[in-house]
């Protein structure tokens, strides 16, 4: 299949894509905006309606200094404990164009551990102080696969630092994964929003 191409050799006339040709697009299933909460949790909707669920976490801000933002899985019991298996690294440049690098933190990943999972750490709690990102989980219902997720996040830490998170990992399961829950280390969700979204 081909994509005609306008006489000046661009795309910019091009308005449509070919019936042949399709795209995917995110389905919102559910907002949640913190207040003070102790944990968000998403329990309904993930299922095996979508072989992919986005969740998309929007100036998120503790109400404690250097607190981690972390995340844990449910696998059909009450309890947020899955097993996992993950990766940590991350990239920061401070305000005043100190602390530059990219490392590998062997302390903050995962080997067979039903722990939560640090996607952030160190957020600062000051006013003008928040974390953004998205965590990618892929096939939760599946009950033959592990359970992969990818998480890719920005904040600005209590060091007054811009930290870019990288966290991959699974849930080494073979129960499907039917809960999400987001938290923080010490302190509430003072305040953010939370968008989970399936991926048509």
């Amino acid at each position: 299949m081909s994509i005609n191409v306008c006489n000046d050799r661009s795309m910019a006339s091009i308005t449509s894509l070919p019936s042949g040709v399709t795209g995917s697009s995110l389905v919102l299933l559910e907002t949640q905006t913190a207040s003070s909460s102790a944990t968000i949790s998403f329990t309904s909707n993930i299922d095996s309606t979508y072989k992919e669920y986005i969740f998309k976490c929007i100036d998120i801000h503790p109400a404690t200094d250097n607190a981690e933002f972390q995340i844990n899985f449910r696998d059909g019991s009450s309890a947020y404990d899955a097993t996992k298996t993950t990766t940590f690294f991350r990239a920061r440049h401070g305000e005043d164009a100190s602390l530059g690098n990219l490392s590998y933190d062997d302390g903050n990943d995962l080997a067979q551990s039903t722990s939560v999972q640090k996607l952030v750490e160190n957020i600062g709690a000051d006013n003008d102080q928040a974390l953004s990102g998205i965590v990618h989980l892929f096939d939760p219902s599946s009950t033959t696969f592990v359970k992969h997720f990818i998480s890719d996040f920005n904040s600005t830490s209590g060091d007054n630092a811009s930290d870019h998170f990288f966290v991959a990992g699974y849930c080494n399961v073979t129960a499907a994964i039917d809960g999400v829950q987001f938290s923080f280390s010490s302190g509430n969700i003072d305040a953010g929003t939370i968008k989970m979204y399936g991926v048509s």
